[in-house]
């Protein structure tokens, strides 16, 4: 037998239930505990109605950038070399992955082709590249005459790729050719561009 207590929370619990259901599929409805739907923590990229952030000015989740700070899309300074190693790694990393055509057109080395820059991507080829490409670019490294297709730099058709064609395969692979991004920095892949260039004169 039910008695009076049980009743009311019977009552109540119905009363949660429908008072937690609703005809537009947008409201989740009564959060009985909000923590579980929402981080404690101020999340950067969100904004959540009703927030109370008192560490940032208005109530900002997302701090207002750094005075000075230049978007990476409208960098354009290049006034040193360091500079212009800057912005060509900003621009590569705006290029989509499967945007090859897009490197080609726009990358350019940041780094001169001196001799002591050629002689450091030619350690960094032999380190990363040679296994498949072989020491002279012909296609004929060990791995290469197991996993074919390697291409041969001399060749034709690649004897006249340029700067952004060559760091952006490297970085981003093409065909059988696996991604190099991870393993070889930013620096080293355009020293070994620069040695490529070397390789295609053969």
């Amino acid at each position: 037998m039910f008695n009076s207590i049980h009743k009311f929370t019977l009552v109540v619990g119905l009363t949660a239930g429908l008072l937690s259901c609703g005809d537009d599929h947008n409201d989740t409805g009564t959060e009985f505990a909000p923590n579980m739907y929402n981080s404690v923590g101020y999340e950067p990229m969100t904004q959540l109605q009703g927030d109370t952030n008192k560490i940032n000015p208005y109530g900002m989740n997302m701090r207002l950038p750094v005075a000075g700070t230049v978007s990476r899309k409208k960098y354009t300074g290049a006034d040193s070399i360091q500079q212009a190693f800057l912005a060509q790694e900003l621009l590569a990393k705006t290029v989509p992955n499967d945007s090859l055509s897009y490197s080609a057109a726009l990358l350019k080395n940041p780094l001169a082709a001196t001799p002591e820059n050629i002689e450091a991507g030619k350690l960094q080829y032999e380190r990363f590249c040679q296994h498949c490409h072989g020491e002279g670019g012909k296609g004929d490294g060990l791995v290469a005459k197991q996993y074919k297709g390697v291409p041969v730099y001399s060749s034709d058709a690649l004897k006249d790729v340029n700067d952004g064609h060559i760091y952006h395969v490297i970085t981003h692979g093409k065909g059988r050719m696996w991604p190099h991004g991870s393993q070889i920095s930013s620096e080293n892949r355009w020293k070994i561009v620069l040695y490529v260039h070397e390789l295609q004169k053969q």
